[in-house]
């Protein structure tokens, strides 16, 4: 039997697994809302972590409106935006392309200070079988871990940086990026969630170096631990893209991993991002 479908403001959210991701139907988001509805949706992020809509025809304005509904939008530390939409992020692969982005488990761009309350992507090219992006709970990773391990890493700190992933995917596309700095930043293991205040891991392959409270062997051992934790499948949902489908994800509460088994077919779209706040620990 069907279960009911939850309705707030005249919107439906579907469920799609115990643990988070919900398809929002009743909605044309790349129309303006109101301050009901962004606070319906705000309320959503927080619950589910990941929300999914279909059907969104955005265009680079209609997108960047409904993004700064949540805040103001970030400008993406090294990848510029298209000319008069720096806020644009353009996501794209083809037969021409050597490296995607997202392609490792990761949380957008936590190597800055203060990092993203979550992203919007649009997809309005799909590739014929394949593109998914898995998303992974970091609470419900958290909640799953030992009584022992969450007492370890209380008051643990992480260092994030830029530098590696942004100069490796630099050089493979043949953009020279000598004398840039890219932003590094310290957060806690474990945060308490801002909308709805649960404890969460923040780690993730991508941006942290190491944790900085123990040495370079211990660090490495729990990194790895707490990785291959965070990506089980047990908190994962896996989303399959549609022409103009639009992800909209709590980078606080989320990481994500893009599939690339679709080359040398096209996959395109854009994102931005929303502006965060700094993350206090748990």
């Amino acid at each position: 039997m069907d279960m009911p479908i939850p309705t707030r403001a005249g919107l439906q959210f579907r469920r799609l697994s115990p643990h988070l991701g919900a398809e929002v139907e009743g909605l044309d988001i790349t129309r303006p809302l109101t301050p009901e509805q962004v606070s319906t949706l705000r309320a959503a992020l927080g619950e589910h972590g990941v929300l999914f809509f279909r059907g969104q025809r955005f265009d680079h304005d209609s997108q960047k409106r409904f993004g700064r509904s949540f805040g103001p939008l970030a400008i993406h530390p090294n990848t510029p935006g298209p000319e008069g939409h720096p806020e644009i992020l353009p996501i794209h692969a083809d037969a021409t392309s050597k490296v995607i982005a997202g392609e490792r488990w990761h949380s957008d761009v936590s190597c800055t200070q203060e990092p993203p309350l979550g992203s919007i992507l649009h997809i309005h090219t799909t590739p014929p079988l394949g593109g998914d992006t898995l998303f992974a709970s970091l609470t419900a990773a958290y909640e799953a871990l030992s009584p022992r391990l969450k007492t370890y890493l209380a008051g643990l700190t992480a260092t994030h940086s830029g530098e590696r992933n942004y100069r490796r995917r630099n050089a493979l596309n043949g953009v020279d990026d000598r004398g840039r700095v890219f932003p590094s930043a310290v957060h806690p293991v474990v945060i308490r969630h801002p909308i709805s205040g649960r404890p969460a891991l923040y780690v993730n392959r991508l941006f942290t170096q190491k944790i900085n409270e123990v040495g370079e062997e211990e660090s490495e051992a729990i990194l790895r631990l707490l990785y291959e934790h965070a990506e089980r499948p047990d908190f994962q949902i896996r989303f399959r893209w549609e022409p103009h489908s639009v992800a909209f994800w709590d980078n606080r509460a989320v990481q994500h991993l893009a599939i690339w088994d679709y080359f040398p077919q096209t996959r395109s779209g854009s994102r931005v991002t929303v502006t965060g706040e700094r993350l206090e620990a748990a």
